[in-house]
């Protein structure tokens, strides 16, 4: 648009569109490639023997041992019988996750070892064709599997243990304990959506309303049995 000045010359004003530089769309377009090829490099089957494991230790550390003390907690107000329910729970929970995926693991890479040994049986190729198929398939590790298992169930429970520990007031360490086991279940929902390349909300919703449900169930069952007559 033409405009005149104050000594009469004439100045052109151009006001048009801002259009994104041929080269910011090239880097905008590299990052996409290089983000794509990041996870095409993920063998997101082979993540999933330790995520899974993983995962569900420390969730299953986390409900476990927060519903045991809330159920302790619904029937005696004293802390250190909450918090001995508690190590109880980590302890035999840790070992029993442990023992558990070690042999339902290891029974899995049995079942597939033998169902490829029975190909191999049919197949011209012999044990050629073993090697190969065995180089190609991602096999369960029963080591791998056992030990993320036991951390994470560990790592899970000490968070609604440390939370109630230091907390003298019966009331407030019942919310105090909640209030810690929701905050890790989300994160833990994150967590788990993040490495699986899940959707994060679906993952939010399964932890937190398995979490809350068993608290929920644990603490109002042993209230109701402890004002019973059985006790």
């Amino acid at each position: 648009m033409a405009t005149a000045t104050s000594n009469g010359l004439v100045s052109q004003n151009h006001v048009g569109a801002v259009h994104p530089s041929p080269a910011n769309k090239s880097d905008d377009k590299k990052k996409t490639e290089k983000v794509s090829e990041d996870d095409a490099k993920i063998n997101y089957m082979e993540r999933a023997q330790w995520l899974r494991p993983a995962v569900l230790g420390a969730n299953d550390g986390l409900v476990s041992v927060a519903s045991l003390m809330m159920g302790v907690g619904a029937v005696k107000k004293d802390p250190k019988a909450m918090l001995l329910a508690g190590f109880a729970g980590l302890v035999s929970g840790a070992c029993g996750m442990a023992i558990g995926e070690f042999v339902a693991v290891y029974t899995q890479y049995d079942v597939e070892i033998g169902q490829m040994k029975r190909d191999m049986e049919m197949s011209v190729g012999g044990e050629k064709d073993l090697e190969m198929e065995m180089e190609k398939r991602t096999l369960p590790n029963p080591l791998q599997a056992t030990l993320a298992s036991a951390v994470s169930f560990s790592i899970g429970a000490l968070i609604p243990l440390l939370s109630a520990a230091f907390v003298q007031c019966y009331m407030t360490r019942l919310i105090v304990l909640v209030a810690t086991a929701t905050l890790a279940l989300v994160v833990f929902g994150r967590v788990a959506a993040q490495l699986g390349k899940t959707p994060k909300f679906k993952s939010h919703v399964r932890f937190l309303l398995g979490g809350w449900i068993a608290m929920a169930i644990t603490f109002g069952l042993t209230k109701l049995l402890g004002t019973s007559d059985l006790m």
